[in-house]
């Protein structure tokens, strides 16, 4: 593959350099988002409109596990206007769904000698995630922010999960779909591949010798 392939940034491709800890980006990289459309429309609003009228630093806490779901309810509209949590999770929980390609890529990362973790930015609403689509068949939710403290790209999410797993930054694979967050993985020292579908992963997969070419 040449240089200029989306997502190569910092690859090295020997053989000795092959990983065999795969860190995972959930939302947006396996699943669905459906912040970007479902939540706008449930609202009666476009997501244009909406995100100026939410409190960032409400969601970040919830996603930090600072606060409690009824404490984020009460604060995640600016002007504190109450709103249906209960219809909103309904919404979420209607619209996760594994992105093209994704359930099947990994099965087969599963298949494979690598070990598969959770490396995500998401509140206690993961649990939604998994009780629809079950994605501890395939990976440990090991490092989801609202069990760790820590949001991405804060470069303690990338240092503190490598040591959690005994494993210096240069021996995992990150993977995400935003750049920002692959470019602090790459500061701390972790390989990192920036998501765009499931075609081009599994190229880049199959690169370094995560998994095995057809």
């Amino acid at each position: 593959r040449r240089a200029n392939t989306p997502g190569r940034e910092g690859i090295v491709t020997s053989a000795a350099q092959s990983t065999t800890i795969v860190l995972l980006d959930v939302m947006g990289t396996i699943v669905r988002e459906p912040f970007l459309v479902d939540v706008p429309r449930f609202f009666s609003t476009t997501r244009a409109e909406l995100l100026p009228l939410l409190s960032r630093k409400t969601w970040f806490a919830f996603e930090c596990g600072t606060i409690d779901e009824p404490t984020f309810a009460r604060r995640f509209f600016q002007d504190r206007r109450s709103f249906d949590c209960h219809g909103l999770k309904a919404v979420l929980r209607a619209g996760y769904d594994f992105l093209p390609g994704m359930e099947e890529l990994l099965v087969e990362l599963h298949a494979s000698p690598a070990t598969v973790h959770a490396l995500s930015n998401y509140p206690i609403w993961y649990q939604l995630i998994e009780a629809k689509l079950r994605l501890s068949r395939y990976l440990a939710w090991t490092f989801v922010s609202c069990k760790t403290g820590v949001r991405k790209p804060d470069p303690r999410a990338f240092s503190g999960a490598a040591a959690a797993l005994g494993a210096r930054p240069e021996q995992c694979l990150f993977v995400d779909d935003r750049n920002v967050n692959c470019a602090a993985a790459r500061a701390v020292g972790m390989r990192a591949l920036e998501f765009s579908d499931a075609g081009q992963l599994r190229d880049l997969l199959v690169e370094l010798g995560v998994l095995s070419q057809r």
